[in-house]
């Protein structure tokens, strides 16, 4: 007689054979790609309000169908303006620092922590204002857990101990209504050094992509990534943005595009060849009607690239599987990584996310140019050589320029979807 055998998964290092084994052995600079464990947060509306649900995986429990759920005290309209103002400090703050006394190297009126990468001599300067940045990040996470509710105290105790404890994690959060997550930090008080306290510091953590996926036409197997670059050509003086693009012409077959025409043209093709898509251009907001904004790129020319136009170029194609737009995006424009409010037209790293893309990298306020190339080539040359995730990076990088030049601005980086990608030329 037929038997069915019960089976239980207790590994599954493919993700469903989708995802590329951690690679044991190597270098030590790529044990921060070896996070055995995850952990999924979802913010969801539940009656009138918000819950919360934590789902560990890996040996961050024990039992991996463990999961903890709980209702939020908080709105879903404070959470959204506590994160705004979280961004405008941020922006204000460092960024928008202006010096109002001569020091050294500095001129009354400059900015001096937007003006260079390396803040090492300003450490009088940064160290105080990364432990003021770290409590605000914690409060905000404080406010999101806050409240008197027997459940709501047990899933608050869940979770801060998960986050401030001292295992490495990926994180995905879930949510449409979409936080600062790598800004938010735990309590300051019990690291080592603020620094240390914020999540995209301590973990690897992406705002989570909603859905299924979908199958895209194969490419086959490639010798070489396809990339294109799409630029403000006012852009070129900015120091590292030459070696960048002389970067990716060695690496990769690049497409340069410096018009929005170019760029939509190749948008309405039912195949984009791309494995990366970099864009190195200004990013604003503009406004669709009297309480309403979306932001759009602008490359050399005065063509708006948002959401809703890169929509309507694909509509057609949208989870055929004789289409593919399945590109990491490195979206260094201002802003672009913020997204739109619920019910609103979503913003063009959003858009990107809906229509395919691996994942979507993309600063969260305005960013320096000096800064923004200098991420840009650390970045990339890591991703091109196929041997680390782009949530490995951005964790990566959020460490470097902490150690090397006392600059947090690498935690501005937000990543949408794309935690676990990879370069990969066999598709």
């Amino acid at each position: 007689m037929t038997q069915d055998l019960a089976v239980e998964v207790l590994q599954d290092p493919s993700h469903g054979f989708t995802g590329v084994p951690n690679q044991r052995g190597g270098s030590s600079a790529a044990a921060v790609d070896e996070v055995s464990a995850e952990l999924r947060v979802r913010l969801f509306p539940s009656g009138t309000g918000l819950s919360i649900l934590a789902i560990p995986r890996g040996t961050l429990s024990p039992d991996s169908a463990a999961w903890h759920e709980a209702p939020l005290e908080v709105s879903a309209e404070e959470l959204l303006d506590r994160a705004d103002r979280l961004l405008a400090i941020w922006r204000d703050q460092v960024v928008g620092h202006r010096n109002t006394s001569p020091g050294y190297r500095q001129q009354v009126g400059s900015y001096p922590l937007a003006d260079a990468v390396d803040l090492t001599e300003l450490r009088t300067l940064t160290d105080p204002l990364v432990a003021k940045l770290a409590d605000e990040g914690f409060d905000l996470l404080h406010v999101l857990l806050d409240g008197t509710g027997y459940d709501l105290g047990r899933f608050r105790e869940f979770l801060l101990g998960t986050l401030a404890g001292g295992q490495q994690l990926r994180i995905s959060f879930d949510s449409e209504w979409q936080l600062p997550w790598p800004m938010l930090a735990v309590n300051p008080a019990e690291c080592d050094s603020p620094w240390e306290a914020f999540l995209g510091h301590r973990h690897q953590v992406e705002q989570a992509r909603t859905g299924y996926p979908w199958d895209h036409a194969p490419l086959g197997r490639r010798d070489r990534a396809t990339a294109s670059l799409n630029k403000d050509t006012s852009l070129d003086h900015v120091d590292r943005a030459h070696e960048v693009q002389k970067m990716l012409e060695e690496r990769a077959l690049l497409t340069v595009r410096t018009h929005g025409s170019e760029l939509l043209e190749a948008l309405s093709r039912s195949v984009l060849h791309e494995d990366l898509m970099y864009f190195w251009c200004h990013g604003r907001f503009v406004h669709t009607g009297a309480s309403s904004q979306v932001l759009a790129v602008r490359l050399s020319d005065s063509e708006d690239i948002d959401g809703p136009v890169v929509k309507r170029k694909r509509r057609s194609y949208i989870r055929s599987p004789q289409s593919r737009f399945k590109p990491f995006v490195l979206l260094n424009a201002c802003h672009s990584a913020k997204a739109a409010d619920p019910g609103r037209l979503k913003h063009l790293g959003q858009e990107l996310i809906d229509q395919g893309a691996d994942g979507v990298l993309a600063p969260q306020i305005e960013i320096p140019q000096a800064f923004a190339a200098e991420y840009a080539y650390a970045f990339l040359d890591r991703y091109l050589t196929g041997a680390h995730t782009a949530g490995a990076i951005g964790q990566w990088l959020v460490r470097r320029f902490a150690r090397e030049f006392h600059n947090p601005l690498a935690l501005v980086y937000s990543l949408n979807g794309g935690i676990n990608t990879r370069l990969d030329l066999v598709s």
